[in-house]
């Protein structure tokens, strides 16, 4: 009996070794599913930034507000006869706590 209930066993775990670790495992399905949420979580950021630029995009091809907002913003341009402002801030003293 006991050589039996030993190969049955043996059946058994030998049966159950492809489902947990062999090529088509749990394991195998578990971590191809946490690659593909990944992936789906990068595709959504992706398609986010496309969306901005391609906002973006329409809207300096259609207005030439955008284009002046851009201009003034990253290349420092002003216009013909206008005059130009900068007001920095200037750091604070801390303060002592005697009064």
């Amino acid at each position: 009996m006991r050589p039996l209930a030993f190969a049955l066993v043996t059946l058994i775990a030998l049966l159950q070794y492809p489902l947990w670790l062999g090529k088509g495992s749990w394991l195998r399905v578990w971590e191809v599913d946490r690659q593909l949420q990944a992936q789906r979580d990068a595709n959504r950021r992706l398609q986010e930034r496309n969306a901005a630029l391609d906002a973006e995009v329409r809207d300096l091809k259609q207005g030439l507000d955008a284009i002046e907002e851009r201009a003034r913003n990253e290349l420092g341009m002003i216009k013909h006869d206008e005059i130009f402002f900068q007001i920095l801030d200037t750091p604070r003293a801390p303060e002592t706590g005697k009064r």
